[in-house]
Order: C-alpha cells, then structure tokens, then sequence
C-alpha cells in the first residue's frame, strides 16, 4: 500500500511557515502500514494545484492527503482546483453550511467576534467537489471532504493544524482501517555507514521490513529505524544482523 501527501500553502514556498503537517501525516500514515513514496508542495493557485493533483493521480496511489487552502479568503482554491482536476462540479453542501452557520454563532456568543450573519466568504467554505463526503471539522469551519476516484481515496483537510490534526484522527484514519505498522529505533555501534550498507541490503533480501538509517555522530553510531508488518519480523531481521557482528542500543 502506499500514499501521497500534498500540501497547499504560498506561506509553505516562502518559507514563512515550516510544513509541519506533512510530517504529522506521514508518520500517521506510516503507523497504519502505507508507504508515504512522495510529499509535494504547491502554492495558492488553481493551475498549479489541478497539474500536480494530476500528476499524482496518474501515479495511483491508494491514499492522498491534501492538507492547505480550506478557508475564506481569495487564496483559499483548493476545493476549486480539486473538483476542477476531477471534472467535477462545486456544489454547495447544506449541511456543511449548517455547520459553518453555527460555528460563527457560537463565536459571536462568546463575544470573539462581532457579526455572525453568513457572508459569501463564509458561505464559500460550504461547497464542496460534486460527490463527495464532507469531513467534519470540529476545531474550525472549513470542512473537509472524502471523495474516491478510479481507485483513489482522497481527502481533503484544512491547513491550521490544530483543525487537520483533529480531522486526521476522527475522520480519515477510521476510514483506513485498524492496520497497524510496527517501527523499532535502534542504535547500531559500528562507525561507518558503509560497512553497514552490505549488511542493511541482505537483510532487506532476506526479510519483509524497511530500514532507514541515519548517522548519529561519526565513528560513534548510526540510527536505524526498522519498519515492518510484525514484532516478530522485525525481530528476525535484527537477529540477522546481530549474527553479521552488528550491536545494538535499543532508542535513539
């Protein structure tokens, strides 16, 4: 199974903002058992969001996660491009309106804000690609959307963290299934990578796991994070290079 990431933002490409959200989303996504194989970033514009969502579709992955781009104001296009790219239709979602309708009633009655009345900016986070399952946001107004497509599962997820952290849990990892993908970080006490290398290539030969390995100070250790489908693989394959000479420190 794998997975892609893609993450919307002119704030990602400046630098102003550090991408956070991609790595959130792959380490959950690699918990359930998907290979993340690409994360992409795109800025706020139609064109270049419809030919990188292409791109990626034409790649067919099980899963994308797009993350950026939900709100109200005139850079928020990613519903847009998304149903764009999709040959679909916006549509308008009465029950997300509902929902955006009493959020900013609820802001107002906690005095945050002074008018509650929906207004065309507001209303434009309630449409959504034609077909698709809206995602409940319950940390913000822009909702999200689920929607297959030749085999895809996409979802759609607002750029705030605090809102596409919640999403992710509640709304697009249920929908994932209860895999489970196991990782064990281990510190190997050799002090050159490459007199690991031979050893990491015929373990990977010889077992179903992945490995990623990372220097930790030469000639002192080196990281290895071991990924796998079960304990008990991933503690054959480290049997297999303790029996090549190599020792471990359990952590990084």
């Amino acid at each position: 199974m794998f997975a892609e990431i893609l993450t919307v933002g002119d704030e990602l490409l400046t630098g102003n903002t550090v991408d956070s959200n991609a790595a959130f989303i792959a380490k959950k996504l690699t918990e359930r058992g998907y290979w993340v194989r690409r994360k992409t970033t795109v800025g706020d514009d139609v064109e270049e969001i419809k030919t990188v969502l292409r791109e990626i579709l034409d790649r067919k992955p099980e899963v994308l996660v797009i993350s950026g781009g939900l709100g109200p104001t005139h850079d928020d296009v990613t519903m847009l491009a998304v149903a764009e790219a999709l040959n679909r239709k916006l549509v308008l979602c009465e029950e997300c309106l509902e929902r955006i309708r009493a959020f900013y009633r609820e802001l107002y009655e906690k005095g945050l804000i002074d008018d509650p009345e929906l207004n065309e900016a507001r209303k434009k986070m309630a449409y959504l690609p034609e077909g698709a399952e809206p995602l409940e946001n319950t940390e913000g107004a822009a909702p999200g959307a689920y929607i297959e497509h030749e085999g895809v599962k996409i979802f759609v997820l607002p750029g705030m963290p605090r809102e596409m952290k919640a999403m992710l849990e509640k709304e697009v990892l249920p929908r994932l299934g209860k895999k489970k993908f196991v990782q064990r970080k281990l510190l190997a006490e050799i002090t050159d990578e490459s007199k690991l290398a031979p050893i990491l290539n015929e373990t990977l030969e010889r077992f179903k796991v992945r490995i990623h390995s990372s220097p930790k100070g030469f000639g002192k250790y080196i990281g290895i994070i071991l990924f796998g489908e079960s304990e008990e693989e991933i503690e054959r394959a480290k049997a297999f290079m303790e029996s090549k000479g190599i020792r471990f420190a359990e952590g990084w």
